[in-house]
């Protein structure tokens, strides 16, 4: 009897390996009746995901940092549990602002949309302002949720800007918004997308957990075959009916490329995982230096998927 796994993940066009395996059956093949829940914020997702109401989540891989290290936006009790399973993508996020604010200093005094303003992709944000010359203390992040929810406020004026992945930057640039900076510009290296579970659940159900991996990898490999890319793009676009057709070659070419997307073969960024370590210690710990992320992650499950075990 096939094994039920709920994922919950950001609504965005990295998942579009789940939908090609879900598409493609390949979750079935392995045993496993998987389904994916999208979430209205980080918050929901770490809660949901704590309670047990989620056995996978594609999540930033600082939030599984932070929660696990009490620095999350509300304490977990079982946070420690979470483990990183699998990478996901390098992500490309991206600052974009209105169309009238045409650089940095035009940020001053506004407010920005965030995910959540301690967490996730916060720092990110952050670092490329500082970057481009302004401090913390020249704007007012705000907590607003999920890509949609915050490319929403933006497009309707509540906020000056904000952080995006695709398909949303592509769909802001399409419609006149501003890309003051990339991540990809501003970091040799950054681990954005990871998938993690709970340990304590995995160990009880190894198999499945093997099962998803393989699954996963196979609609990963489908969606990365350049022979798939027309019916990636019609996946996407069915799945995702917000991406239109002016855009959706520009999310696939950011969303296949390595150095901004999707990770080969689900692996981690190790170099990427030190940047976000990095980061979390100079905007949000407190003045604590996090070193080592082995603490975080258990590849047990991924390696014996990718054995044949």
């Amino acid at each position: 009897m096939p094994t039920d796994i709920r994922a919950i993940a950001f609504p965005g066009a990295p998942n579009l390996p789940v939908f090609a395996a879900l598409e493609q059956g390949y979750f079935a093949a392995e045993g496993v009746n998987f389904a994916l829940t999208t979430t209205p914020s980080s918050v929901f997702q770490m809660e949901k995901f704590n309670e047990g109401a989620f056995d996978i989540a594609f999540t930033a891989f600082d939030n599984i940092v932070a929660y696990h290290e009490g620095m999350g936006a509300k304490p977990l009790d079982n946070a420690q549990d979470f483990r990183v399973i699998m990478g996901a993508t390098q992500v490309e996020l991206s600052a974009i602002t209105a169309p009238d604010i045409k650089d940095a200093a035009g940020l001053k005094g506004k407010t920005l949309a965030l995910d959540a303003v301690g967490t996730g992709f916060a720092f990110v944000l952050y670092e490329m302002l500082e970057q481009l010359g302004l401090s913390g203390e020249d704007y007012t992040p705000v907590a607003v949720g999920a890509t949609p929810e915050r490319w929403t406020s933006v497009k309707d004026g509540a906020h000056a800007g904000t952080m995006t992945i695709e398909p949303f930057t592509s769909i802001a640039a399409k419609a006149g918004f501003n890309v003051l900076r990339r991540s990809t510009d501003a970091f040799p290296a950054y681990q954005g997308g990871i998938v993690a579970t709970r340990h304590s659940w995995a160990t009880k159900n190894a198999e499945a957990v093997r099962g998803f991996i393989r699954g996963y990898l196979k609609g990963l490999v489908w969606t990365l075959d350049p022979a798939n890319r027309a019916a990636a793009a019609t996946l996407l676009q069915a799945k995702m009916p917000e991406i239109k057709p002016g855009v959706v070659e520009a999310v696939l070419t950011s969303l296949l490329s390595p150095r901004s997307g999707l990770t080969p073969d689900g692996a981690i960024l190790p170099d990427g995982m030190q940047q976000v370590l990095a980061l979390r210690s100079h905007y949000g710990s407190g003045g604590r230096t996090l070193t080592g992320f082995d603490k975080y992650i258990d590849l047990s499950f991924y390696e014996a998927a990718r054995a044949g075990k």
